[in-house]
């Protein structure tokens, strides 16, 4: 179970998957790749743009008021930010 404020967030099970990714790596930078392995199980890195996809879906349900709870870092992949 996933929450925002007091509203229950209504999370595919692969968004859940990877907000919790990201919860338990903080402040770190993770790769594309890395997410991918994580998340997704993939031992092969495919062309794919899913990672960018699901991470715009999952920004609109968890950011607040213009605040972005997951920060690109260009070139590099994603950090979760506190």
């Amino acid at each position: 179970e996933a929450t925002k404020g007091d509203t229950e967030l209504e999370l595919t099970p692969r968004e859940f998957r990877l907000l919790g990714y990201f919860l338990s790596h903080q402040g770190e930078v993770v790769s594309r790749e890395e997410l991918l392995d994580a998340v997704w199980g993939y031992d092969t890195i495919p062309f794919t743009r899913t990672v960018d996809t699901h991470i715009a879906k999952l920004r609109k349900k968890v950011d607040r008021a213009g605040r972005s709870h997951i920060e690109t870092v260009r070139g590099a992949g994603y950090r979760a930010l506190v």
